[in-house]
């Protein structure tokens, strides 16, 4: 389940409201949410890579690594066949990080692509022995463009499963003619696509960076404060 925008957002103005620290716009909003989800996203990996080093934990629903890969579920995607320009294939648009790269042969079998460094790209067509083939296929990803090889693999023949990157955050609204204050739609929004249990990190990272904007150094504290014991709680 997403986090609801218009709930952060009217939270978030509560606050301010509340300790009557100012305002933020829905652009400023916008802005600054997209942001905090890009940060939150970001640091799973982060995180999926500590817990690496961590012993596994028996329990079902407190394994750290299966709760984390349960938020990064939802960004995993395998796209359509890939847009061929020359000599390479173009990266699927909201690509984040590249996963394995596909190539489904005249029999409908499914071959993974082996990844190739820049040296071993250039130079594997020399020798018989490591020559690709539609059996044995490899790939270099660089500038963010995929080389195949063999050429005669084409589209729509390459497939790529990866991470997408989050959606940008939008409350979007109307402006009342009346009274000029603005009316939440929901049918130009774009919710958070993060998971429900990080509402409450989503709002204190908003109100920090909402300090920064209405230039209240009390606030930017406070929400820091708060950070660093929800930070605690998660990793206690």
């Amino acid at each position: 389940m997403a986090i609801s925008v218009d709930d952060v957002y009217k939270t978030v103005l509560l606050i301010l409201n509340k300790e009557q620290r100012g305002y933020i716009t829905p652009t400023e909003f916008n802005k600054i949410a997209t942001q905090v989800q890009l940060e939150i996203f970001e640091n799973y990996f982060q995180y999926e890579n500590r817990q690496y080093r961590v012993p596994d934990n028996e329990s079902e629903y407190s394994d750290r690594y299966k709760n984390v890969d349960e938020k990064i579920a939802i960004f995993k995607e395998l796209s359509s066949a890939l847009n061929q320009v020359g000599d390479y294939f173009e990266e699927p648009a909201n690509l984040y990080k590249l996963g394995t790269v596909i190539y489904t042969d005249n029999k409908s079998n499914q071959i993974e692509v082996q990844k190739s460094q820049q040296n071993d790209f250039l130079y594997v067509d020399m020798s018989p022995l490591t020559k690709p083939s539609e059996k044995y296929p490899i790939y270099l990803y660089r500038n963010n463009r995929i080389y195949v090889k063999p050429t005669s693999i084409a589209n729509p023949d390459i497939k790529v499963s990866y991470l997408r990157k989050p959606a940008d955050v939008v409350w979007g609204f109307t402006v009342d003619a009346g009274s000029g204050g603005y009316i939440y739609d929901s049918g130009s929004s774009t919710n958070f696509e993060l998971h429900e249990v990080e509402q409450t990190e989503v709002i204190i990272k908003i109100l920090m960076y909402s300090g920064v904007v209405i230039r209240d150094p009390q606030i930017i504290q406070t929400a820091g404060q708060m950070d660093q014991q929800e930070t605690a709680q998660e990793n206690s």
